[in-house]
Order: structure tokens, then sequence, then C-alpha cells
């Protein structure tokens, strides 16, 4: 068995094996001095281990200890009581003994700590209300907790603050009911709609909100007493206006003898004629349409009275009808002056529209139209402020159209040379051009003048471009021309010029081999083509130039050349309708058409 196996049984058998192998004592001494190494190596890996293990242990007692004192410190005195009294004994004896008093220690500070967050919150949320900084019912971020000191006082000076602040909280909170419940009274007594007041203050003072979530932070507390005092004040003057109307009427009354029962009508607003301010509390008794009622009632019975010229009124009755005329009058010139504002606003508008459309930049003129009457019929703008606005906006469009003259006037000169290059074309495409007809010089001339100026539009156009595009770095904005970017016309006409470059080269190429197809069937009986270089006796074309074909070039081939010319001077737009594409199939159809276009077409002189 396992048990009954030890290292001097193992070596005996050892022996007994050597002996019957026959080894040698030097092997023998050998073989044991090994085994004597090993069991040393054994040791001292448990040696080392166990050194390692105790290290550990030490080091857990310390880290122990030292979090004991940790918390025993941070909870306070009262905790010392409960320091483990065992110091002596094994390691393991130790570390049994204190764990017990760490673990309820940390059980302690855990529960230390929560109550610490939880008064800390209120006092942060409660602080955050008062400076306006969290809304009612905002939670706040968890607060960081001082775990170095969670002692019993400190905690209780939490608590203090805390109850200190939800006395402030409270009494805020009456002071917001309490100027809440004053003008909900001035709003009732003023006719005004309170709800609209009080949540213009704040939204958390409507009725529909719990008194606990109401605002009781600083700015609050200044905008309802704002409101207040502006309230009262409004009830101060609205009273003192409605008392002196009051006075008014029993002094019409009494001039009119007045029955009883037409006076009673006006008794909600007579009960007011001495009261004092505090003393009117009833609901819309100082409401604007009722003092307007009694304004507008005062005035009808002064003018019924100035209708009796007998009647001599008294010197405030007077006074009070002027005041009545003075305001009809003023009536009159207001109406006056926003009809002759409307008038002067839009003549500069005008003024305006025209500078922008002769520098062909386009503005919205309706909604420009509405913002002014819009600003004249709200009256909150003066009269010279508009005026004055209306100039400031001139002048920046005279400075705008002023930047845009010189690019303007470009594009002018280039428009003007594309309606002549238009006029070119068509004049070259007539046929009779060259006929002794009336004003054909005339034409000669203007024909003459449109190619000089259509050559330079290459290279006026490159000078726009670079313009345009020097203007629009310098202002961060595109050229507009009507509407339209000025640089995707320029590259619009770009393309399509080179389009028609690109036409009138096809053109000439497919008239070339149409006149080819001519010389062919020109072909001798037998065979043989004449020689292009061979001089045939022709009659000189009139008109022609004396390197034309005075020099024996045959008629096909003069024909060939002057049509080339006229293809080069009246292909402007490339494309001609009696052109046909020259491929094989329809090479017939194609000499029918060039030998109708021969014959119908003189001889071009050189360009004039």
């Amino acid at each position: 068995m396992a048990g009954d196996i030890t290292c001097g049984s193992l070596l005996q058998k050892l022996q007994l094996i050597w002996d019957e192998v026959g080894e040698s004592d030097e092997d023998r001494d050998k073989v044991l001095y090994q085994l004597d190494q090993e069991c040393l190596d054994v040791y001292k890996r448990k040696v080392d281990q166990a050194t390692d293990s105790r290290d550990l242990l030490i080091q857990a007692l310390d880290d122990s200890k030292i979090e004991l004192a940790r918390l025993l410190s941070a909870l306070g005195e009262k905790a010392i009581a409960r320091t483990p009294e065992k110091t002596s004994g094994t390691i393991k004896q130790q570390l049994a003994a204190i764990a017990p008093t760490l673990e309820k220690l940390n059980k302690q500070k855990n529960e230390r700590v929560r109550e610490f967050v939880n008064v800390q919150s209120q006092i942060d949320q409660i602080c955050g209300e008062i400076a306006g900084t969290t809304e009612v019912g905002e939670k706040v971020a968890t607060p960081q907790v001082n775990e170095d000191d969670l002692t019993l006082e400190r905690l209780q000076e939490f608590r203090s603050q805390l109850q200190e602040l939800e006395k402030e909280k409270s009494n805020r909170l009456e002071k917001v009911l309490d100027y809440v419940s004053m003008i909900h009274n001035l709003c009732t007594v003023l006719g005004m709609d309170f709800l609209s007041t009080v949540t213009e203050v704040h939204p958390s003072l409507d009725d529909s909100i719990g008194d606990n979530c109401k605002s009781i932070s600083n700015d609050t507390l200044s905008k309802l007493d704002k409101t207040v005092a502006t309230l009262n004040e409004d009830k101060k003057s609205r009273l003192s206006k409605l008392q002196e109307l009051a006075g008014q009427l029993y002094d019409l009354w009494d001039l009119m003898d007045a029955p009883m029962q037409e006076r009673s009508m006006f008794d909600h607003v007579t009960c007011n004629r001495s009261a004092s301010v505090d003393k009117v509390t009833a609901p819309g008794a100082l409401a604007l349409d009722l003092i307007e009622q009694v304004r507008l009632n005062s005035k009808s019975f002064l003018v019924q009275l100035l209708s009796d010229a007998t009647l001599i009124l008294p010197l405030h009755l007077t006074f009070c009808f002027q005041i009545v005329q003075a305001e009809v009058e003023v009536q009159r010139l207001d109406q006056l002056k926003y009809s002759k504002m409307k008038e002067i606003a839009f003549k500069k508008q005008t003024e305006l529209e025209d500078i922008y459309a002769g520098a062909h930049m386009v503005i919205d003129t309706a909604a420009a139209h509405e913002k002014i009457l819009a600003l004249i019929e709200a009256g909150n703008i003066e009269p010279s402020e508009l005026i004055a606005d209306m100039e400031s906006q001139i002048s920046k469009a005279k400075e705008e159209a002023l930047s845009r003259k010189e690019i303007l006037d470009k594009v002018e000169r280039w428009m003007s040379a594309c309606e002549e290059e238009s006029w070119l074309e068509d004049y070259n495409r007539d046929d009779n051009r060259y006929n002794s007809s009336r004003g054909a010089h005339l034409n000669l001339k203007r024909a003459e003048k449109a190619r000089i100026l259509v050559n330079k539009i290459p290279a006026l156009v490159e000078t726009l471009v670079a313009k345009t595009r020097a203007w629009e770095e310098s202002r961060g904005l595109s050229f507009m021309y009507d509407g339209v970017p000025l640089l995707a016309m320029l590259d619009e006409y770009v393309m399509l010029r080179q389009e028609r470059e690109e036409d009138k080269k096809r053109m000439r190429e497919q008239k070339r081999y149409i006149e080819q197809q001519l010389n062919t069937d020109h072909e001798g009986p037998f065979g043989s083509r004449v020689s292009p270089n061979r001089p045939v006796s022709a009659k000189k074309v009139p008109g022609a130039k004396s390197n034309g074909s005075a020099n024996g070039t045959p008629p096909n081939r003069r024909l060939s050349v002057s049509g080339h010319q006229n293809g080069r001077s009246g292909g402007k737009d490339g494309k001609r309708d009696s052109a046909k594409t020259a491929s094989p199939g329809n090479v017939a159809a194609a000499k029918e058409d060039a030998s109708s276009h021969i014959s119908g077409t003189d001889p071009v002189p050189s360009t004039p």
C-alpha cells in the first residue's frame, strides 16, 4: 500500500537492484548524491512558497490594520471601542480577529456615505432652485462625498444646513404665493389676463402646477416684485383717470338735469369716485374698456351740451371740450402723417428698385412693399428713422451698382457683339446678299464691322470671366445678372461656341467630300479624269480676284473654292439646311443638292 512506502524502504529496494545489476560504488554514490540534491531542491521550493505565503499574510494584515485605522478615523472616535484587542498570536489568528471588525466598519461606512449623499443632494437641489440654475423637480447630479470625514458631527452640520435651506425655501414659497395672489387680485380689478401675466414671469406659477413645484429663484421673486409694482401703478393711474371722468359725468349731469334713472346706469363707475386705491377690489372695476366707455359717454354728453348755444359751460368743461377737439385734430394729423409717410416710403422704394434694375439685380419688390406697409401700420418706427433707413439702402445700392458698372459695361458689349454675330450669320445665309439691290452696300459695310467685332468676342469673354471671378473673390458672393450667375452664362456661351465651331468644321469636311464626288462625275468618256492642275479655258467669274481662278483652274474647282469661302463666312451657326451627310448610300442625293447649291451661289469676294 502507498502508506507503507518510505524513503528507507525505497533506498533498500534500490540497493537490491544495484546488487543484482552489479552497479559500481562510484555510480551508486553519484545516484545517491543526485537524490540528496533533488531532495534539497524540493525543500527549498517549499520553504520559498511558505515564505511568500507568510509575506502575503503579513501584507494583508498590515493592509487590514491600515484600513481599520482609516475607517476608525473617518467614522469618528466612538468607533474606537470596536477595535479588536487581540494583537498577538499567529498571523492568521490576528487576521481572523480583525476581519469581523473590518466588515462591520465597512457596512457602517457605506451606510454613512448614503446618508451624506442624501443630505448633500437635497442641499444642492435647494441651492440650485434658489439660484435659478436648477428647475423645480429636476434631479441634480450625485454629489462627491469626502470619505475621509464621515463623522456624525460632520453629518449633523449638513443636516443643520439642510434644515436652514428648507426653512428658507418655505419662506420663499410663501412669498411667491403671496405675490401670485396679489397679481391675481390686481388682474381681476384691472380686467387683465391673470394666466398670461403670471406665466410671463415663470411658467411654473400657473395654478394647475402644485405649490411644491413653483419656482422660488431670486430672479422669479424679483420679477414678481416688479410685476406687482407695475400693476399697482396701473391701478393708481386708471383709478385717477376713472375718478376724473366720473367727476366730469357728475358736472355734465347737473348741467343737463339728468334723471336718477339715467345716472344709476353708471353706479358701478361713480361708486369709486372718492375711493382709495386699496378699497377698489371689484372685478373689472378698472378695466380699460370700462374707462373707454365712460370717456366716450362723457364726450357724448359734452357734445350735446355744446349744441345748445344758449348754454354757458363752466371753465373746466370748456377745457375738456378743447381737449376733445385736440384729440380729433391729432387723429386727423396722424392719418395724414400715415398717408404722407407711405407715399414718401414708396417713392424711395421705387428709386431703390430703379437702381437695382439698372444694375441688373433682382429683388423681391412685393415683400419689400409688404414690409414697409407693416412697419407703417404697426407704428413701431418713427418717420425719420424709416426714411433714414431707406436712404441708407439707396446709398448701399448705389455703391453696389458702382462696383458692378465695369463688368456690366463689358456684358453690354458682349451681348451687342452676340447680336451682331447673329445678324452676320443670317446675312451670310442670304444667297442674294451680293445682288445690286437697294441698301446692299450698307449691309456690306455692316458685315465688315460685324466681322471685326465678332473676332473680338473670345478676348472679351475671357476678360469678362477674369473680372467677374475677381469681383466674386473680393466680395465672397456670386455675380448675378438678372437672377442668373454671370459665370454660368459665360460658360454656357463658350460651350455653345465650341459646338458651333465643330459643326462648321464638320460641314466644311462634308462639303469637300460632296465636291470630290461631283469631280468624279465629270470624268472623260473613256474614264480619264481631268487633271486639276491642267489649264482649262473658261470665262473668268466676275468679281473673283486674280489669284482665284484666272490661272486656269477648272470651273468645278473654282466653284469649289468659292463655295468653300462661302461656307467659311456663312457657317457661324454650324448648321446649313442644304448640307447633307455624304455617306456612300446617299451620294446621289448629295450630288443633286450640291449641284443646286452651286448653281445658286455667287462667287464670294474677299472679306471687306
